[in-house]
């Protein structure tokens, strides 16, 4: 039904799955209509129920499914008025200072618990704290401190992506449940965030036995936010595995992360530049490579993004990308083409673009830090430091700027991933794909090469679509036009931080960004070259506030 009640019919487009039942043929079950089919079934009751003059009835059903829509089945408007005032409503609890709040929230990548059984979902790195396949009770630094709380990285079996976190168990409401705890910069000292979502045991093989459920001491009368005097968090002395995507937090001085203030930037709008010490285009080994037609970039303003990690799930959708497991994960073997990185810093380091220390260990800095968010695709370098050492030439240089993959010529050195100093490559160690069940098929893209185990593979900007539009405009003997290009992860961005086209062209909005002051390389000192660079992120905070 439309949003006014205008009914209309669907109509499927396959034959069900391995013999499953329609919602259609439960509900006849339990009806007398039991055994009848479901175009049957939604034939007769319109035909009954719709007014139509007999005789009638089946030049009516054509014309539904023709139009789309059955006439006349819109819902009479309904005026509603509210039945009390905000004046009779009870005034706010006080909630004193050192009091303990305990907030539901939904997770930002399986919401509620409906999205638990996706295996993208379940795999993709939450915006803050970067985890997988879990959920955690999130703490402040300083509860961290205070109680003992806080999770430390271990590498223990080569399981680099491995954080041990500290097992307590919260007493809330009545009820208990054991949870990891994980220290979030940023969160209020007195707060404790449970996302729910997790913990259910019969979600599937996907999201069964998933992290905890803090549904167990949710309760009707304090839904998103509870108080009571008698809640605990206590530990448990156990450790717990997580799977966090980003387990090194410090830039090293290298000036990864740009940013600056808005005064910063009125009186040196370069100062991404600054520091910088970028060779002449002379100043190179390898051969130079020309570029007369296309030439192929991207550009990410770090000030449109919010790290909601739409890019990565598109990508992943788009390219056939696996899904590995929490298991890969924690030894560092996700495979996702695009990541995003989340740093933190504060004023006082702002313009060197340098994140503060590791969140891991507390640091009264991080009680209200500045969060910045970097999606990090293969940079697509010109110099390129991953096609010098490939021994069977699978990574090789296109006449458009593009670092191409050759899959079938791969031979899993890995040599190419160690050379890359942006860890932008993603390998196949295990055989992350399923071949046989039939379903997985229709969700692959037929455009994209499914990749098998000891394939090195990266982003490739979308090369399909890059030959879809083309052939397109070869048929038309035209150039193709800036903007007909769309990547999936700039099709699914939703505040266009990303922006793809030609390069070679001075009036494509690629060409113009790049022109921008604010554009910079990461690393440029290593004369890589990126085809895809940076605008730097500028704030503009009310320094009153801060005080």
């Amino acid at each position: 039904r439309a949003y006014d009640g205008t009914a209309s019919i669907i109509q499927p487009l396959i034959a069900p799955l391995y013999h499953t039942r329609s919602a259609h043929d439960v509900v006849a079950s339990f009806s007398d209509k039991a055994g009848q089919s479901a175009y049957d079934l939604v034939r007769n009751y319109w035909n009954e129920n719709s007014g139509a003059a007999a005789g009638s009835a089946d030049a009516g059903w054509r014309k539904w499914l023709n139009d789309g829509v059955i006439p006349g089945t819109k819902f009479a408007p309904v005026i509603a008025a509210a039945k009390f005032s905000a004046a009779s409503l009870p005034a706010a609890k006080t909630v004193p200072a050192d009091q303990v709040e305990y907030i539901f929230r939904p997770d930002p990548c399986v919401h509620d618990g409906r999205f638990a059984n996706n295996g993208w979902l379940q795999e993709l790195p939450k915006p803050l704290t970067k985890l997988t396949w879990d959920n955690a009770a999130m703490v402040s630094p300083r509860m961290a401190q205070k109680k003992d709380f806080a999770h430390k990285i271990v590498s223990r079996g080569g399981e680099h992506g491995q954080i041990l976190s500290t097992v307590v168990d919260i007493q809330l409401n009545g009820s208990k449940v054991t949870a990891a705890a994980w220290t979030l910069p940023g969160q209020a000292e007195n707060t404790v965030v449970l996302p729910l979502g997790y913990g259910r045991t019969r979600a599937g093989f996907t999201g069964s036995n998933k992290g905890f459920n803090a549904y167990m001491v949710r309760t009707s009368d304090a839904l998103w936010i509870a108080t009571p005097s008698d809640a605990q968090m206590t530990a448990t002395g156990d450790g717990y595995p997580m799977a966090c995507t980003q387990y090194h937090f410090n830039m090293e001085g290298r000036q990864i992360l740009q940013t600056a203030t808005l005064a910063e930037y009125k009186s040196n709008p370069a100062f991404a530049h600054e520091g910088v010490k970028t060779p002449a285009r002379d100043e190179s080994l390898y051969k130079e490579f020309a570029y007369p037609g296309y030439a192929w970039g991207m550009a990410i303003d770090l000030n449109k993004c919010n790290g909601c990690n739409a890019c990565v799930v598109a990508c992943q959708s788009e390219n056939n990308i696996p899904v590995v497991g929490k298991d890969q994960v924690m030894r560092g073997r996700e495979m996702h083409w695009i990541r995003i990185d989340r740093y933190y810093t504060n004023s006082e380091s702002a313009t060197s673009g340098k994140a503060t220390g590791d969140p891991t260990e507390y640091n009264p800095t991080l009680d209200n830090p500045e969060t910045f968010f970097q999606p990090v695709p293969c940079q697509q370098c010109e110099n390129a430091p991953c096609e010098q050492v490939c021994p069977v030439g699978a990574t090789v240089h296109s006449g458009e700027g593009l670092n191409d993959m050759v899959y079938n010529r791969c031979i899993g050195t890995r040599y190419c991933s160690n050379n890359c100093p942006y860890k932008v490559r993603r390998f196949n160690f295990l055989r992350f794909q399923d071949w046989e069940t039939p379903q997985f098929k229709l969700m692959r893209n037929p455009e994209v090469t499914v990749r098998s185990r000891g394939v090195m593979e990266k982003c490739t900007y979308c090369v399909q679509r890059i030959n879809t539009v083309r052939i397109d405009a070869e048929k038309q003997n035209r150039p193709i036009r800036d903007g007909e290009i769309v990547t999936a992860c700039e099709s699914a961005c939703p505040s266009e931080a990303i922006v793809f086209g030609n390069a070679n062209d001075p009036n494509s909005r690629v060409a113009k960004l790049k022109a921008h002051p604010r554009n910079y390389s990461i690393l440029g000192e290593l004369n890589a070259r990126p085809r895809t660079t940076y605008l730097a992120a500028v704030r503009n905070p009310n320094e009153q506030e801060k005080a």
